[in-house]
């Protein structure tokens, strides 16, 4: 079954991650101890072989091939390798779980557009729904190994009641090379043109809104079959278990703790156990173990889908809808709320906390403003100093306020532009009051601006 622990990790905590590192079913654990065991038994082998039974001259040779094979671990991009595979493995496990059918939204439709509390009318609404459960059986019976376990057989499909003995007289009378889960979808559509034309139908609105969603389903099944029929090309996935196999054997021999070759040569640290390399077995097979276990999630590990479940969940939950909930509704009434104009529903004690947080009305909304009243009124045009008019960014502060020209702007105390207020004498402040001004300048820059004013007009 589905291991599920979404629970336990709601809220963040100290260690939570840990607790899910003692469980053993689903676990890296389960899936990897044989390879794991067999890694650590041939190292022992091969360490205990290279102590006890080499001679001096056999160990120095040997050192020389083990360098050479550590060396050679660098060749191999394994993070790059196994990256890519297992992210292309996750995204197609992910897709084949959004295309199983589930037929949720086609028995709203039939419920509330195939009419009729007689018995026909029943007979139609639950036929309908029965033929999109038997066309899912019959594609998951193709796909799923714990569904064909269940029904090997087609009397085990006639007697678990997706089919009647005469809908498999039909079903086996046509013949076809290709799987035949589609035959259903055609009873659905054909029985459908039937209810319209007796009038269980009221419209062709209603009828086109049917055959969509039955469509939508059907290409969900579809979708399965070419899953199952087209895998990861087979050269992909050689070329991965290649690389981490052949990476651990160079890991086998070339990770080995190595006496030094000259008698007074330092050697490294002998930790008889190569813990680092056993991490990195432990990381890289065992992210080769995770993609062979998701890349077909319809077989009978601990984390493949519960199709069976889904089928019986999916047959008793559209019955239900498109029968006994069929015209089956409740009284219409006023709902609480109907004489408040604000709706509040109640807190509980445990999340009372909650009514005292603010509503989030803006990241600016709380923003304040500077305070400077100079730099907060409005200003007035100077009637002594003529507006520059320049193409484009006339039109930009023409359009924020009449009143603001190009000049008026300046740089402010922390270097920002801001509005700046004109003297009684019709002139401007400096930008620095501490600096004694040029008459010449000034009044050459007066006379480039009166030109540039009689160009523009």
């Amino acid at each position: 079954m589905t291991i599920s622990y979404t629970l336990e990790v709601a809220n963040s905590r100290f260690g939570g991650f840990s607790k899910l590192l003692f469980r053993w079913k689903g676990s890296i654990y389960k899936l990897l101890y044989k390879e794991f065991i067999v890694f650590v038994v041939l190292y022992t082998m091969l360490s205990i072989v290279y102590r006890r039974l080499l001679t001096e001259e056999q160990k120095r040779l040997y050192a020389k091939v083990a360098q050479y094979c550590n060396r050679s671990t660098d060749l191999i991009p394994m993070s790059f390798v196994l990256g890519f595979y297992v992210t292309l493995i996750v995204n197609r496990w992910w897709a084949q779980y959004t295309s199983i059918p589930l037929p949720d939204q086609l028995m709203c439709v039939i419920s509330s557009n195939i009419h009729g509390k007689d018995e026909r009318g029943r007979i139609l609404r639950r036929t309908l729904i029965r033929y999109a459960n038997l066309s899912a059986v019959l594609i998951l019976r193709s796909v799923s190994t714990r569904v064909l376990k269940r029904f090997p057989t087609m009397d085990h499909v006639v007697e678990a009641g997706f089919m009647t003995q005469d809908e498999r007289k039909k079903f086996e009378s046509l013949h076809s090379d290709f799987n035949k889960y589609w035959i259903p979808c055609v009873w659905f559509t054909n029985l459908a043109a039937q209810a319209r034309r007796d009038g269980r139908i009221h419209d062709d609105v209603a009828l086109r809104l049917l055959m969509d969603e039955l469509n939508l389903y059907r290409a969900k099944c579809s979708m399965l079959f070419h899953y199952d029929w087209i895998s990861i090309p087979l050269v992909y996935t050689q070329v991965v278990t290649i690389a981490v196999y052949s990476f651990f054997a160079f890991c086998l021999i070339g990770r080995q703790f190595l006496e030094p070759l000259e008698p007074g040569q330092e050697g490294d640290l002998d930790m008889y156990i190569p813990l680092s390399t056993l991490l990195q077995f432990f990381f890289y097979a065992g992210w080769l173990k995770v993609a062979e276990q998701i890349i077909n999630p319809f077989g009978e590990d601990d984390d493949d889908f519960e199709t069976n479940k889904l089928i019986d969940r999916n047959l008793q939950v559209s019955l239900l809808s498109v029968d006994d909930m069929y015209q089956n509704l409740p009284p219409a009434v006023k709902d609480k709320y109907w004489n408040e104009s604000t709706a509040q529903p109640p807190y509980t004690t445990a999340t009372a906390a909650e009514t005292l947080k603010p509503s989030f009305l803006g990241s600016t909304f709380d923003m304040r403003m500077c305070e400077d009243t100079e730099q907060s009124q409005p200003m007035e045009p100077s009637p002594a100093v003529p507006r520059i008019q320049m193409p484009l960014l006339s039109r930009f502060f023409g359009a924020a306020s009449p009143a603001i020209s190009i000049k008026h702007l300046g740089p402010g105390p922390q270097g920002h532009p801001h509005l700046r207020r004109p003297r009684g004498d019709g002139g401007f402040p400096s930008p620095h009051p501490n600096c004694a001004e040029d008459p010449e300048a000034v009044a050459c820059i007066e006379e480039e601006m009166e030109d540039k004013s009689q160009d523009s007009e």
